[in-house]
């Protein structure tokens, strides 16, 4: 079987001498400045039917809080009508809401969880 040799591709011609007209273009190159993403706070609110004990154990699981922590953000809930739980980008924070309100509806709590902007 005889296999021939593949061809070069003809190489472009180039004028050997072009006068400049002045009409160059030159690039520069601008570094962007980058924002970072817009930070979003994960809020509780109170209630008059959710347990205590129940809303700590959310915060502990779904916050990564140590009990005591947890227990002052449940006792800020409870006094103050909501409290952060943290602060997280946009989808994380959503996430963080999704989790603790389909918690609270397994167990038959009617917790409220919300996410906002920082700031």
């Amino acid at each position: 079987m005889a296999t021939k040799t593949p061809k070069k591709p003809p190489q472009p011609v180039v004028p050997s001498s072009t006068p400049d007209d002045g009409g160059s273009v030159v690039l520069e190159r601008r570094t962007e400045k980058i924002k970072p993403p817009q930070m979003h706070q994960v809020l509780m609110l109170n209630d008059d039917y959710t347990p205590m004990e129940f809303v700590v154990v959310v915060i502990q699981e779904f916050f990564s809080k140590d009990r005591e922590t947890a227990t002052q953000i449940m006792l800020k809930i409870h006094l103050d009508g909501k409290a952060v739980c943290g602060v997280y980008s946009k989808d994380v924070a959503a996430t963080k809401v999704d989790q603790v309100l389909e918690a609270a509806k397994q167990n038959g709590h009617p917790l409220q969880c919300i996410s906002e902007p920082v700031g």
